[in-house]
């Protein structure tokens, strides 16, 4: 059964569920920055998806940093799945503009995160729900039972 790993649930706020995966908001007001996990359990890796699912996740994936490209007018979209810190598959979606902190190097091991206010991050959430919703399904309880289907 698919669990979301502690440290994403305490680095993150909950925006919603794609076909695929669940899409979480990383704390941190510097960076637009959104993190979609594929809900399947024990995937540490790329490989550990079926085919279907690793299509889905690049569908999944495109369409979130499209969206957030647009929106925020990126300079750049950073794209990446680390497993050095938090194991569990998930896949960064960072928006990069050439005046951000850490401009141009990566934002991972630039410096500590700057939470979000409370007001501010529920109005962040609101802004990425707005934004992501035409895609979103209803939110299942975890299992793998719908592990082949096929999406999009």
């Amino acid at each position: 059964m698919f669990q979301l790993d502690p440290r994403l649930q305490a680095d993150t706020a909950f925006i919603g569920r794609l076909p695929l995966c669940q899409v979480l908001l990383m704390n941190d007001s510097r960076y637009p920055w959104l993190i979609l996990v594929p809900t399947r359990a024990d995937v540490k890796e790329y490989y550990h998806l079926s085919e279907t699912d690793r299509v889905q996740l690049m569908k999944e994936s495109t369409w979130v940093a499209e969206k957030l490209a647009d929106r925020f007018a990126a300079k750049s979209m950073n794209i990446a799945a680390l497993g050095n810190v938090v194991a569990q598959l998930h896949v960064h979606h960072v928006v990069r503009f050439a005046d951000d902190p850490a401009w141009p190097g990566p934002v991972w091991g630039h410096s500590a995160a700057t939470p979000y206010t409370p007001e501010a991050l529920e109005q962040r959430v609101h802004e990425m729900k707005s934004l992501l919703q035409s895609q979103f399904v209803a939110d299942m309880d975890g299992s793998d039972d719908d592990e082949n289907q096929v999406y999009w």
